[in-house]
């Protein structure tokens, strides 16, 4: 939280309010334009600095409770206490459902598990195909050359001629 308890806008609103409304009496004999601007702007600007107020008061009531609860630590239980909730878990008579629930959970990791041998198995497919069109590149890219090779070799036979 701010100096100004995140009432920051409320106040710069308020204080831009304030130099329009002791303004507007210098500026009403100055052009009659101006005494239409000031009355539109002067209330409107009010109504925004209300409104930045009860906005801020709505969110800190909102937020009030998260404040307090920000500051404190998150204690993880002991093993003895962990003990004590299964225990209590197992006179419920909640241990059957438990180990359904387990059970269920152990075959959808077995399938993820399945699931992640055949994406390995395509990666390493992929992985060798990639390789060899690489080599087959290598291989295409020699013959260029030696061809290459080859033409200025008997370029250079007939102009030797």
């Amino acid at each position: 939280m701010g100096y100004l308890g995140n009432h920051l806008a409320t106040v710069v609103t308020g204080v831009f309010a304030a130099v329009l409304t002791g303004l507007w009496p210098y500026f009403i004999s100055f052009a009659p334009i101006l005494n239409f601007v000031f009355m539109m702007a002067v209330p409107i600007t009010w109504f925004l600095t209300f409104t930045c107020w009860i906005s801020q008061k709505s969110t800190d009531y909102m937020h009030k409770s998260e404040r307090n609860a920000g500051h404190t630590e998150k204690k993880s239980l002991s093993r003895s206490q962990t003990t004590q909730i299964y225990a209590q878990v197992e006179k419920q008579g909640d241990l059957d459902e438990i180990k359904l629930a387990q059970n269920e959970l152990s075959k959808e990791l077995n399938k993820l598990k399945e699931t992640v041998k055949i994406k390995d198995s395509e990666i390493d497919r992929l992985n060798q195909e990639i390789s060899n069109l690489q080599t087959l590149v290598q291989i295409e890219s020699l013959k260029t050359e030696l061809a290459n090779l080859k033409m200025l070799a008997s370029g250079n036979k007939n102009k030797n001629k």
